[in-house]
């Protein structure tokens, strides 16, 4: 996984790596972006990355949402088959605006909704209402897309915790990624110049045609090991597998969007959500 990070000296080593020049980066793949992208709505947490996120029908009365990985939870990461669902929280995030500048505190009332079964994602209801966020501090949250992103899209990977964006396009799709006690279904695969590192976990994957939220940043082969901690495999509907060294992958978002009911609420027996049930 791109680790969570625990512990100021580990994330000073990370940042001094993070600040040296590539040796042999890969070039850049993508066209120039339609839409601005930057880290307006992204949020850092303590120990990943993360974003202020609506589905389409959200409306801005409703309590925001933020949304970053499972494993990123402050309780640790739940086990395979473990789903966590309406659990109190008072996390708090750093919202940042355009240019990466902490603008606010905001703070969770709860764990919507959090799993590592399937996908890897946690959803956090906030305190605040994104009508508030937007008069209070000018910032709109991000739109997830109710649509499967297509292959060859060009993508941005912005990480609210590094204050730092990676472009590449979607290399295409994962049947099963396994990693670990862990298996998601159907994960996006970055093309090489998404090299992201610890501490991005959680963060939007943006379609950078039409600004919307794709998928969520959550793990990347790092050794080449196979099907290991930090070196998820892929399997095929054969059962083959493939490791890819170097490679990094997201879990879609646009599952979330049937399962989001009025008021934000997390609703698993809505039509249409696929989501795994407690």
């Amino acid at each position: 996984m791109n680790k969570p990070l625990a512990g100021a000296a580990f994330a000073l080593l990370l940042t001094g790596a993070a600040a040296s020049p590539a040796v042999a980066q890969a070039p850049r793949d993508t066209v120039a972006p339609a839409v601005a992208v930057n880290f307006a709505g992204t949020v850092a947490l303590s120990n990943c990355s993360g974003s202020v996120v609506r589905v389409p029908n959200s409306l801005p009365s409703d309590p925001a949402l933020v949304l970053s990985n499972g494993h990123c939870l402050e309780s640790g990461m739940p086990a395979a088959g473990q789903v966590v669902k309406d659990k109190a929280s008072s996390r708090s995030f750093s919202l940042l605006n355009a240019s990466g500048s902490r603008v606010a505190t905001l703070r969770a009332s709860k764990i919507s909704y959090a799993t590592m079964t399937d996908t890897d994602i946690s959803i956090y209801q906030l305190t605040k209402t994104y009508a508030q966020i937007s008069s209070q501090y000018g910032i709109s949250a991000l739109t997830l897309n109710d649509a499967h992103p297509v292959q060859g899209t060009a993508i941005k990977v912005v990480s609210g915790y590094w204050k730092r964006t990676y472009s590449c396009n979607v290399d295409g799709f994962a049947y099963r990624l396994k990693e670990g006690e862990w298996t998601w279904k159907d994960s996006l695969r970055y093309t090489s110049s998404c090299n992201t590192i610890g501490g991005t976990s959680g963060s939007p994957v943006i379609d950078t045609t039409t600004g919307k939220v794709v998928a969520v940043n959550n793990t990347g082969n790092e050794d080449g090991g196979s099907c290991t901690m930090n070196n998820p495999c892929e399997v095929s509907e054969s059962g083959a597998v493939t490791v890819r060294q170097g490679i990094n992958y997201a879990q879609q978002t646009y599952i979330v969007v049937p399962c989001v009911g009025p008021g934000n609420t997390i609703d698993l027996n809505r039509p249409g959500c696929t989501l795994p049930k407690p």
